[in-house]
């Protein structure tokens, strides 16, 4: 156990405190505001605030957790190390960064409250983000500064005891579009002929046809491939199947069908099944609760995990509908087109809510990757960045999120480095 003196507890520093402490190096804090309860402890103790009570172990507050709101910071960042840093304190502190107000700024998101530039889905851009402007995208920066901190308690209290912390791999795979031809109706059947026929795909013909008859597997179906290797595998697995309706019309499929609901459930005997929330839902309460009853009525159990069409994340308010909703679990907090970590950190943590200052049941999986971001910058590059990121969040004991997608898995050349990362790599790295 860990005691914290502060001047004043308020919800951003229990917050930060605890998720640095608890959730990251896997240690019991307790704050105290009370200097003889913090002298006369005994064991391991640091101070929080503007000036020192003596020699303890010291961190200066730079100020940002004893705000409340926001407003737009000027922030200088700084190399340090192998790593970055900003909110630079004096020399008095034992840190030259208040890593607690940084490692807040970057998973409240803080920087997505105050105005910024939307791509034309309405995204937040990872060039708008402080990480990527700086050069610190590619570094779970929280849990680095959180490690770096463990090294300052070791030094000074040799004794103090922190549990074994392993790396957790947790891939998605993104479903939006189960099948290429299967399940899709007459009407999108016809129309998806006479188009492959205007465009003279006449393989995508043939195809479609032997699918409709049954003479071919439909090349989006990898199912049946991903459970089997997923459960031979270590690593945990969530796979996210969308209700309701497609921005793409080719893409969209009837899914009132028995038979999709029986792949949704042949699914869920073996591993989790999480839903995405349709592009269209986002911004209405009643159309999420009715994709949630249908998903829990498909599957006989309560809706844990959650991601949103077009990996669209509107703060706070879309966070705000999942928690009304009892949802769990988000896994949109990610770069659809960047490699990354969007909130500087590979471990889950509570979505806190700026506009009424208070932490929230609702856990935030952050995703360092989609498959999506190699279509266009990184083709050439899958396995060394892969490896890369893979290391970078081993170093810190984090949990690797990547997003696939069934597609990724379709019997094509290009697709084999896929199925060699999913099946092979990070199996290699799971405990």
């Amino acid at each position: 156990m860990l005691l914290i003196y502060t001047q004043k507890l308020t919800p951003r520093i229990s917050y930060i405190f605890k998720h640095i402490c608890l959730h990251i190096l896997g240690i019991e804090v307790v704050f105290t505001s009370v200097i003889e309860e913090f002298i006369s402890h005994l064991g391991p103790k640091i101070s929080y605030g503007k000036k020192p009570l003596g020699n303890e172990l010291f961190f200066q507050s730079f100020g940002l957790l004893e705000q409340q709101g926001f407003e737009t910071i000027e922030i200088t960042v700084k190399k340090w190390g192998d790593t970055f840093g900003f909110f630079s304190v004096s020399a008095q502190s034992h840190l030259p960064f208040d890593i607690f107000s940084s490692s807040f700024y970057m998973i409240s998101r803080y920087e997505e409250y105050l105005p910024h530039v939307k791509d034309d889905t309405g995204r937040f851009m990872a060039s708008e983000s402080l990480a990527f402007k700086e050069g610190f995208l590619d570094q779970p920066v929280v849990d680095i500064w959180a490690y770096i901190f463990k090294e300052k308690l070791l030094k000074a209290f040799p004794d103090m005891l922190f549990p074994e912390i392993k790396l957790t791999v947790h891939p998605v795979i993104e479903a939006a579009q189960p099948y290429a031809y299967k399940q899709k109706g007459i009407f999108r059947s016809v129309v998806g002929f006479a188009n492959s026929a205007f465009q003279g795909k006449f393989r995508n013909i043939i195809a479609r046809t032997q699918v409709i008859l049954g003479t071919q597997r439909d090349p989006l179906d990898t199912f049946k491939w991903i459970v089997n290797t997923a459960t031979r595998s270590k690593f945990n697995l969530t796979v996210f199947f969308l209700l309701g309706n497609s921005l793409i019309f080719d893409e969209s499929m009837n899914t009132h069908r028995q038979r999709f609901k029986m792949l949704i459930k042949y699914v869920s005997d073996y591993k989790e099944v999480g839903l995405i929330f349709s592009f269209n839902a986002l911004c209405n309460y009643e159309m999420l609760k009715n994709e949630t009853r249908r998903m829990e009525e498909i599957t006989n159990r309560s809706l844990s995990s959650s991601m949103n069409a077009e990996f669209l994340v509107n703060l706070p308010d879309i966070y705000r509908n999942l928690i009304e909703l009892e949802v769990k679990r988000d896994f949109t907090m990610v770069f659809r087109d960047t490699v990354g970590f969007r909130a500087g950190t590979c471990t889950p943590f509570l979505f806190y809510d700026l506009d009424y200052e208070i932490k929230t049941p609702l856990i935030i999986h952050p995703a360092a990757m989609t498959t999506l971001a190699f279509q266009k910058k990184y083709a050439s590059d899958i396995e060394k960045i892969v490896n890369a990121t893979l290391k970078a969040v081993a170093e810190v004991n984090g949990t690797f999120t990547m997003i696939f997608s069934n597609k990724d898995f379709s019997a094509t050349e290009n697709n084999k480095v896929w199925r060699s990362i999913f099946s092979e790599k990070l199996d290699e790295y799971a405990q």
